[in-house]
């Protein structure tokens, strides 16, 4: 009878996880659909930071939604400072990547990719650094 209720519950986490890795995909997906979307209609989301004065950004999260962002702000007078992320030391980049617990230099804004988390991710940030902690999905209904 324990055997049966040990994995039921290892059962019940494993669906859990791929819920929860299945919610955070589907938002990932509506955010790059909107980029898209942004980027049929002729903009450019350099224009976002330029109106708001920041010339010079971070960027948290470099997976796809971070590096699609470096990319598209390279060239555009926007310079993406470095970028932070928990898996600092195993990923490769143009630019520099620093994680949490290193030194963060002041930029004028730090975009933020990873959306499933923002909130704690912003709270995090808040911490260190005294610049605006903005979301790239909110970069994207905004422009």
């Amino acid at each position: 009878m324990l055997g049966a209720s040990i994995a039921g519950k290892m059962e019940g986490d494993k669906r859990r996880k791929a819920q929860n890795m299945s919610n955070k995909h589907f938002e990932l997906f509506t955010m790059m659909n909107q980029w898209v979307k942004v980027k049929q209609a002729g903009k450019n989301l350099s224009s976002f930071f330029k109106e708001r004065g920041f010339s010079r950004i971070a960027i948290y999260g470099m997976s796809y939604a971070g590096e699609t962002l470096l990319g598209e702000l390279q060239g555009t007078g926007i310079e993406v400072a470095y970028g932070i992320d928990r898996n600092a030391g195993s990923l490769y980049s143009d630019i520099n990547i620093v994680s949490m617990e290193d030194v963060l230099e002041e930029v004028d804004a730090v975009v933020v990719t990873a959306i499933t988390f923002f909130d704690e991710i912003e709270e995090n940030l808040e911490k260190k650094l005294s610049c605006p902690i903005i979301s790239l999905e909110d970069v994207l209904y905004e422009i």
